[in-house]
């Protein structure tokens, strides 16, 4: 099951959301049970941030998982302000990080270089596949 919720992003948004993420479901070939994706704003996101991980500060996605449950949540003002960065539809945005908290949930990790670009080369295949261009990070902004 694939569910796309959330005020910060229209229904025709989340429903293109929720086509593409089962797409990248089958892509990976992972036995995902639920994937469920909240699109939020910066306000909701800096409280989740902060009770999952002690930040008060907004970030772009956060992952949680249990077994073949993952649960994520997405920052739609986030997407808004990278997509203006990047001059690419904010649906791409918003898409790169569902897939990017997708990855999280299966395990992948991007906290050393080789894994950063392992995890990278696996989310640009995907959006390839779904016809959606993979951001290419500025210098500096792996880990």
């Amino acid at each position: 099951m694939i569910e796309v919720v959330g005020a910060a992003a229209s229904a025709s948004d989340r429903e293109w959301l929720a086509e593409r993420l089962a797409a990248a479901v089958a892509l990976t070939a992972a036995p995902v049970a639920e994937l469920r994706v909240r699109v939020v704003d910066d306000a909701d996101m800096i409280r989740l941030h902060e009770r999952s991980l002690g930040l008060a500060t907004t970030t772009d996605v956060l992952t949680w998982s249990s077994g073949r449950e993952i649960d994520v949540a997405i920052c739609a003002d986030e997407a808004v302000r990278r997509a203006g960065e990047f001059g690419h539809p904010v649906r791409d945005e918003l898409l790169l990080y569902a897939v990017h908290g997708l990855l999280h949930g299966l395990g992948h990790d991007d906290a050393t270089p080789e894994a950063f670009e392992r995890m990278h080369a696996e989310e640009s295949r995907i959006l390839a596949a779904l016809g959606a261009r993979a951001r290419v990070e500025p210098e500096g902004e792996g880990p």
